[in-house]
């Protein structure tokens, strides 16, 4: 057995047992399997490589090589001066990143860990969709990417980690994120005794993160950061380019904008600091556990106004097609019904418990007040067009033919109904950005992470 063939089976056996390894462990292999790969290449090989990537950080049971790195550094340069977003120094660009690839990299392997797979069908059709939305065909899509020199097998799998992270998080803390009838109560109550704050406010906001168990002069170090940061927004230089510089949040190299977000959207900390700041001001340092905050208030814009719309009450009789009623039969059968109606003076509630195959029938058809969007258009259209007490012809939806009769028709404030709407999904947002970011800090503290952006050969 030469030393090729013995080096394979050295390999077999140390992968069969990774998986009872400790996480330390498994870094140590990573670098002992990368330098006994260096030492057994044959000659030939190594006559043809000009340089060998590099590890520049161990992630648990990954790795992330400079090519990965220079690679992303690549395009979020491009990125950033597409937009006109002044670069922060390279070496504060690359730790950003960095850290970047490190979140991506946990969130990947803990998915996979947890069986969570994106399949080629639904990123194809993920595509497609991209696609369209530029107004282009996946073969135009692909030249236009050639153009920008971007590769379409790389960008295929950013997709794919894109998809996989999104679902991951649906999976993880949006399903999960619950909001009871109390905590509506709750916040409408507070939102009223504080003068009813239904504005919007558009904010920007830089996150100096603090591990957790900081020592006191750590923190000091980050307080002072933190200042440091305000001094330079205070001295005019752009907000974009200081949250590149020094936030640790996810969108730092998006300028920090966090866009329009009412009250309830953010957490409180932020929500009582903009109270208090007129548009284009700076908050003093906020702190979290999370860490040091600043934000500004880019802008803002007024409350809601009155929800006023105009309910139906309708009623119907509703004939479904299947094998055995056909089209034609169906709406030959509400015509009889119709002409009933209109001539021998039955009942509409009568022929709806009669003949009708909706689970309105036993209530005589009825469908109570309805409101705007709440049935199929082609319901919709036809009983807009009717006059109380009127009765339509056979009307063919989706779910069959239908006779519709209108018994009235009501303006109806439904700003309370749209107000606890609305206090649920901000709520709902609110908690679900803060328990995502909490879960992100819990992922990445418990992982093995080695640094070694400075390690040199």
């Amino acid at each position: 057995m030469n030393t090729t063939q013995l080096f394979k089976v050295l390999v077999f056996n140390l992968l069969a047992n990774t998986k009872i390894m400790h996480k330390t462990l498994r870094a140590l292999f990573i670098m002992c399997f990368a330098t006994i790969s260096l030492q057994i290449l044959p000659a030939y090989a190594a006559n043809n490589i000009d340089k060998m990537d590099r590890i520049v950080a161990v992630v648990d049971q990954s790795v992330i090589t400079e090519q990965e790195l220079n690679d992303r550094i690549k395009t979020v340069k491009a990125q950033l001066e597409k937009q006109g977003t002044q670069l922060p120094p390279d070496n504060i660009l690359e730790k950003q990143i960095l850290e970047r690839l490190i979140s991506d990299s946990l969130q990947v392997q803990f998915a996979a860990q947890t069986g969570l797979k994106v399949d080629n069908t639904q990123l194809d059709k993920t595509i497609e969709r991209i696609a369209e939305q530029n107004k282009l065909s996946v073969p135009e899509f692909k030249l236009a990417l050639e153009k920008d020199d971007i590769l379409f097998d790389k960008f295929r799998e950013d997709i794919r980690t894109e998809v996989l992270l999104a679902r991951l998080r649906e999976r993880e803390v949006d399903s999960r994120t619950n909001v009871t009838d109390a905590e509506i109560d709750n916040f409408l109550t507070t939102q009223a005794a504080s003068g009813g704050d239904q504005g919007e406010y558009e904010i920007s906001h830089i996150l100096i993160r603090t591990p957790e168990d900081s020592a006191p002069e750590t923190l000091q170090k980050l307080k002072a950061k933190t200042e440091e940061a305000i001094k330079k927004l205070e001295n005019g230089v752009s907000f974009a380019e200081v949250s590149a510089s020094f936030s640790d949040a996810p969108n730092a190299l998006e300028g920090g904008s966090l866009g329009w977000k009412s009250a309830a959207q953010v957490p409180v900390l932020f929500a009582d600091a903009l109270k208090n700041m007129q548009v284009g001001d700076l908050s003093p340092p906020l702190r979290s556990p999370n860490g040091f905050h600043i934000l500004k208030l880019t802008n803002k814009r007024g409350g809601a106004a009155a929800l006023v719309i105009e309910q139906t009450h309708v009623r119907h009789i509703l004939i479904k097609l299947n094998e055995v009623v056909s089209e034609a039969d169906g709406k030959r059968k509400l015509e009889g019904i119709k002409e009933r109606l209109d001539n021998k003076g039955v009942k509409f509630e009568d022929m709806a418990r009669q003949y009708s195959e909706d689970g309105s029938a036993n209530n005589g058809g009825d469908l109570g007040w309805v409101n705007p969007g709440d049935t199929v258009p082609q319901f919709e259209k036809a009983m807009n067009e009717l006059k109380p007490n009127q009765i339509s012809d056979p009307i063919r939806t989706p779910f069959g033919w239908h006779l519709i009769q209108v018994l009235d028709r009501r303006q109806q404030d439904m700003s309370k109904e749209a107000a606890r709407l609305k206090a649920r999904q901000e709520i709902r947002a609110r908690k679900s950005e803060e328990a995502y970011q909490d879960w992100i800090r819990e992922l990445r503290d418990r992982a093995y992470v080695e640094m070694r952006l400075e390690d040199k050969f």
